[in-house]
């Protein structure tokens, strides 16, 4: 979230695309509710279904599943022909006044793609993407080494060109507005299957929060991500958000609602295969040394100049004394990837047999897996698997599940018996990236143990076995710093995590920042470190989350564990509970809160100001105090005393490199992009693409899927295999979801009676239309069938779906939940027996929201 949940309340118009929280998130709907009776604001909610969050709803729009770039691309394009963005935020703090390469073309152009496309090798070369730059020549001045003298010098560098009106054809709005002019209410009719009257209220209503007084915010979850156009899902929400201007301000944002109370910790902490904690990059075979991924991974005019440093703290935490500057701290330890190592292709080597191993940790893929007949036989091919759990779910009994004989099974599986989150103690992210300290409750039960209790013995025993090699390559293990003591001490891996000297810490002139053994109070402290190896820090984000701080009455305690209610502003900050990533700041790019001259926008949204009263706490070069400091309700997502009027210095690198007003201090112009000239691999604007799956062609353009999406084809051809479906064969669309009864992929709600009588059986939502169409009745069984495989399970006939009208065409959709496997109390059939194997463009996030089956009676 760039906001956080309690900030909710202080929106005037919620969007909900994609997500149902009132049945997925309940606790944020009390959120919700008090920004509709203090404040009026009115709740969208464009979904397939008609869910429970749209039983509550202002205004309820279904559209179909796959096509939300179309019905966010027409908002995009309302905004645009109706001049209701804000002007002076756009030419200030994003890229539209920035000049692309005047050999650039997108898919008006190019019939649904963009320019640089090799269809062969299914990707893009992304020159003509590109910003347009001048050489410049600066005056630098720099230190001498030896002799400490000044030495001033003119420096050539290059500068990023601007237009000086949006009008320009070459700059960025230009071509926005272009790619957008297709997205008409008629288009958004013809493809999304959403009437133009319904589309033109939600455009009406959501755009105008882009009045200055006014803020929107959009919630979403998976509905948008799991497809495999999800990137640009994303993207276009955030590209709306900051046409309106509601990035940086209260009640504004693009807020994802993560599945778990610790979805968003698991991330920071690097879960996804190519990060290292706190979004650090994974080093590739590519980057040959220290030097070389320095300089690849990290850009010099944003905040990330400091990404080597934080990587070199990261390095002390792991490998203690072994990672020294003299080492590059240790670069060669650490792997380098030189694939995708996502969910489904991991899946994909399994099934090869190139994977022999697998521990499992809290996750249920016999069930929550795409195409999961596949990848259950793919995990017979493991020599062992170690599943930590609760329960002995799906994944750790697949050996005997359908259509499987033990006999068979040469898998050996070890299943360790683990506690529940509340039977253990430690810190919690939630979606609004608040750091929280959860105390251990309960005990566990039996044999059962804490997670960091089985790591630990683990990682000892791994010690335990190379402790006499000589073999260079070992060398990682062997130096691995752990010591968290004999019974590990979550508190000691807490400290970690947010930092400490290991040598004194100084500054390039040599004062003493943090003495040895102390805490650092935040990652200000890395960045300024003159050698970032004397501090250990296994996260930069986190850090501060341990240091003592006030809990607004007086008492000191680590930051994580406060509850402090104090709530200065009134907007719900509550700067004294609890810790916010980064530097405890609950909106992030907050500088965007107030205009390029440092005044709020309005009264009623301010957070941050400038205030040229207050002492900046720094002097002038005759010993005056310079006043000038940002102030307000949050911590402030800027440079503390840069003046709004401060010049970028093209010479300089990280924020010195940027402006006064440039609030967006991770990206390297310092502006929220409207076109990405890279990190995206399908496009610099989102374009519409069908789902591989689609019972219609794409309406927009010959180009019927996303053209770098990755299509495996194993074993197409027998009962189980990476298989795509035909409208022939297929007509109807399915999507998947959560009930508020069950949890996730079950394992933890199916094994409790009451839960369990709550929801008893696997289900599809079947329309009344579509269910009189093909004789089935209210509580008759069904068979539900596409390329992968058939499930069969009990038919809900509901008015929460209804057919489509789809480039003149009728479309059908059904959908069910994907809880429900063959352990447990409640049983059925595997919902992702059916999902295909196919994830999106750039994360591989798997492609569950839209696919294509065929629903008879049994």
């Amino acid at each position: 979230m760039t906001n956080d949940w309690t900030d909710i309340k202080n929106s005037d118009c919620i969007l909900v695309p994609g997500a149902n929280p009132a049945e997925n998130h309940p606790a944020s709907m009390a959120w919700v509710n008090e920004a509709r009776d203090k404040q009026g604001a009115k709740l969208i909610v464009v979904d397939p279904r008609f869910t429970r969050t749209a039983a509550t709803a202002d205004l309820y729009v279904p559209l179909r599943s796959g096509t939300d770039i179309v019905f966010l691309g027409g908002l995009i394009n309302y905004t645009l022909q109706n001049k209701l963005y804000n002007e002076e935020y756009v030419k200030y703090y994003t890229n539209a006044l920035t000049l692309i390469q005047p050999d650039f073309q997108g898919p008006a152009d190019l019939d649904g793609l963009f320019s640089g496309y090799d269809a062969e090798k299914r990707e893009y070369d992304t020159t003509s993407w590109q910003y347009q730059t001048e050489k410049q020549t600066v005056t630098v001045t720099e230190t001498d080494p030896v002799t400490g003298a000044e030495i001033t010098a003119g420096k050539e560098v290059s500068v990023v060109k601007q237009a000086t009106s949006l009008d320009d054809p070459n700059c960025v709005f230009a071509h926005l507005k272009k790619h957008y002019a297709r997205f008409t209410p008629e288009v958004v009719e013809q493809v999304c299957g959403t009437s133009k009257d319904k589309f033109l209220e939600v455009a009406e209503l959501y755009c105008a929060t882009g009045a200055v007084d006014k803020s929107g915010t959009i919630m979403y979850a998976m509905g948008q991500t799991q497809h495999t156009v999800g990137t640009q899902n994303v993207r276009s929400m955030a590209m709306l958000q900051l046409l309106l201007g509601n990035i940086g301000i209260p009640g504004g944002g693009v807020n994802a609602l993560r599945g778990e109370s610790n979805v968003q910790g698991s991330t920071d902490m690097a879960l996804l295969f190519d990060l290292l904690p706190g979004y650090l990059g994974t080093p590739r075979d590519t980057d040959v040394d220290f030097a070389a991924y320095s300089k690849q991974r990290y850009d010099t005019t944003s905040y990330w100049a400091n990404g080597p440093k934080f990587f070199a703290s990261l390095m002390r935490a792991w490998f203690g004394d072994a990672a020294t500057k003299d080492n590059d701290y240790a670069y060669d330890y650490v792997p380098k990837i030189s694939g995708n190592y996502s969910w489904i292709s991991l899946f994909e080597a399994m099934y090869a047999n190139e994977i022999k191993g697998m521990v499992c940790m809290g996750q249920n893929p016999a069930v929550g897996g795409p195409n999961a007949r596949f990848e259950r036989k793919a995990m017979e091919n493991l020599d062992w698997l170690v599943v930590m759990d609760l329960f002995e779910t799906e994944t750790a009994s697949f050996w005997k599940g359908p259509d499987v004989q033990p006999k068979d099974i040469k898998t050996e599986v070890f299943l360790l018996p683990a506690v529940d989150a509340l039977e253990k103690a430690g810190s919690i992210v939630t979606s609004g990236r608040r750091n929280q300290w959860r105390p251990e409750v309960a005990a566990g039960p039996g044999d059962a143990k804490e997670d960091i209790w089985i790591l630990d013995r683990l990682a000892g025993a791994i010690k335990e076995v190379y402790k006499d090699s000589t073999d260079a390559k070992d060398r990682p293990i062997l130096d691995l710093a752990w010591d968290y003591g004999d019974e590990p001490d979550v508190e000691l891996v807490a400290r970690e995590i947010n930092g400490y000297a290991v040598e004194d810490v100084k500054d390039a002139s040599g004062k003493v920042l943090v003495a040895k053994g102390e805490l650092i109070p935040g990652f200000g402290t890395i960045a300024s470190a003159a050698d970032p190896g004397t501090i250990a820090c296994g996260n930069w984000l986190f850090a501060g989350y341990f240091f003592p701080a006030d809990d607004g009455n007086g008492a000191v305690m680590p930051a994580v564990k406060r509850r402090g209610q104090k709530d200065p502003g009134g907007y719900g900050f509550y700067p004294y509970w609890g810790f916010t990533w980064p530097a405890n700041r609950r909106i992030i790019y907050n500088r965007a809160s107030a205009r390029p001259d440092g005044t709020p926008w309005a009264e009623n949204k301010k957070v941050i100001w400038w205030d040229s009263s207050v002492d900046s706490g720094k002097k002038d070069a005759e010993g005056n105090p310079i006043l000038g400091k940002w102030v307000g309700y949050d911590v402030p997502d800027f440079s503390a005393t840069k003046a709004p009027d401060a010049e970028a210095d093209p010479a300089k690198t990280s924020l010195g490199a940027q402006s006064g007003t440039d609030p967006f201090i991770m990206k390297s112009d310092g502006k929220g992009w409207l076109f990405a000239p890279s990190k995206l691999k399908e496009g610099p604007f989102p374009e519409h693409y069908e789902p591989l799956e689609s019972p219609v062609q794409n309406p927009i353009s010959s180009q019927q899927n996303n053209p770098v999406i990755k299509l495996w084809d194993t074993d197409a051809d027998k009962d189980i295999g990476d298989k795509v479906g035909t409208s022939d064969e297929f007509p109807i669309i399915c999507t998947t979801y959560r009930v508020c009864e069950h949890w996730q992929a079950g394992a933890m709600s199916r094994t409790l009676p009451w839960l369990a009588e709550c929801q008893p059986d696997m289900f599809v939502e079947i329309g009344e239309e579509l269910a009189q169409e093909r004789g089935i009745n209210n509580g008759d069984q069904v068979i539900v069938s596409s390329a992968r495989g058939q499930i069969q399970m009990v038919a809900l006939v509901t008015k929460r779906w209804k057919p489509f009208r789809v480039d003149g065409k009728k479309v059908h959709e059904v959908g069910m939940p994907w809880h429900f496997g063959w352990q447990g109390l409640a049983t059925g059939d595997v919902a992702n027996d059916l999902t295909a194997h196919v994830g999106d463009g750039n994360t591989m996030i798997p492609e569950y929201k839209a696919f294509l089956v065929d629903v008879r009676k049994a």
